[in-house]
């Protein structure tokens, strides 16, 4: 039987420049501590982290430049739109981010902002390699051959 697709689940934000930019290496889902005012912004879809990404300060990680737009009905209890934001990740996971980061031309960019099926917001973030102008011409190349083999194929 194919799995029910979960009432909560739902994304928020996707950073879809961020495959076309960089190599992905590994991915990692994360929670994200909040206010009540940013959940009710995000619940409408309010959000943008095209922008943003990770960084490793101290031992801590952090969302930097994450756009969440503000909740009018929060009035003066309401937050701070391009403030940071600390992620939550273990102390293992915390150590290879920051080994990753280490190494030349490693970043932290966000994939994916949704919520979970238990309707907690969580956070994908990959670790990733910027890649060149001849890389984006070749992986765009690759795309079109394997478009015009399937055709070919189904003309065939």
């Amino acid at each position: 039987m194919a799995e029910k697709e979960h009432p909560n689940y739902k994304v928020i934000a996707e950073n879809r420049r961020a495959r076309f930019d960089y190599f992905i290496e590994s991915d990692l889902e994360v929670g994200i501590v909040l206010s009540g005012s940013e959940v009710k912004s995000l619940r409408t879809g309010q959000s943008n982290i095209a922008d943003s990404y990770a960084s490793v300060e101290g031992s801590e990680l952090w969302l930097i430049n994450g756009y969440i737009a503000p909740y009018k009905q929060a009035g003066i209890f309401g937050h701070d739109e391009r403030q940071r934001r600390k992620l939550l990740v273990s102390k293992r996971e915390l150590s290879r981010l920051w080994q990753a980061t280490g190494r030349e031309g490693m970043t932290l960019v966000p994939l994916v902002m949704y919520f979970n099926h238990r309707g907690m917001v969580k956070l994908k973030i990959g670790v990733a390699k910027g890649k060149k102008n001849a890389d984006k011409r070749a992986t765009e190349a690759k795309r079109d051959w394997n478009r015009q083999k399937q055709r070919l194929l189904k003309q065939g």
